[in-house]
């Protein structure tokens, strides 16, 4: 059984919402509204109390099931009917944001020179690309801390994850080499993060706050709206 937590690998992520929305669009004959529906799956999904999220053992079983029903009662919908939709998406809660808060405060008061900070990102990268959880966790400060955004829209832990060790696990779960996955260092808001990449489009940005030559904080946006900018034709 998955946990309420558990971090999959971002071609799994991806390629699950690719098969969901593939199904949904064979039928309802659109793309947007597939789209659509795809996302409201997700957000029944995070609509879930934890422990019953919990007991789904197959999640994805789930997913495809849910993705069914909304399609049909759309078609339904359109054919006279009215249907109306559930759940809101998961907002994080107050303890992430003073996280977050607490960690980006930590890095600006110790905030390294670009060219270190550099340094970390480019040795949290070859850690991840070479699976090495030793090497990884060297670069990680002891109350390290992972953030996930992913806008209730693909599959991704809701909550913060804490410590190095766990973060270490996350990260390398996270990033778990695949062929069409690439990991590269590039600039995000004027210092260096990491972007993923699944089929040649961004699927992952990554911010680092460092302090102290560590990582005191990773923020992961995985939703699909905000990575549209970085998937723009140049």
């Amino acid at each position: 059984m998955e946990s309420v937590d558990e971090v999959i690998p971002i071609a799994q992520m991806w390629e699950e919402r690719r098969h969901l929305t593939d199904a949904a669009y064979q039928m309802l004959g659109s793309r947007p509204e597939a789209e659509y529906v795809v996302d409201e799956v997700y957000r029944c999904w995070y609509g879930l109390p934890e422990r019953e999220r919990a007991q789904v053992v197959q999640p994805r079983s789930w997913l495809v099931g849910s993705t069914s029903r909304i399609c049909r009662a759309r078609l339904a919908a359109s054919q006279g009917g009215k249907s109306g939709t559930s759940a809101e998406s998961a907002q994080p809660d107050d303890r992430e944001h003073t996280d977050r808060a607490r960690h980006s405060l930590r890095a600006r008061h110790a905030r390294p020179a670009a060219q270190q900070h550099d340094a970390v990102a480019g040795a949290v990268r070859d850690a991840c690309r070479a699976e090495a959880p030793e090497a990884l966790e060297a670069l990680l400060a002891p109350d390290v801390s992972v953030l996930f955004d992913g806008g209730g829209k693909v599959r991704a832990p809701a909550r913060p994850i804490h410590g190095f060790r766990q973060v270490a696990w996350c990260l390398l779960s996270l990033l778990a080499r695949h062929p069409r996955t690439t990991l590269d260092t590039h600039s995000i808001n004027g210092r260096t993060g990491l972007v993923v990449r699944y089929d040649r489009q961004v699927a992952a940005v990554l911010t680092l706050d460092v302090a102290d030559a560590r990582v005191v904080q990773v923020w992961v946006t995985l939703n699909p709206d905000k990575l549209r900018s970085w998937n723009r034709p140049a």
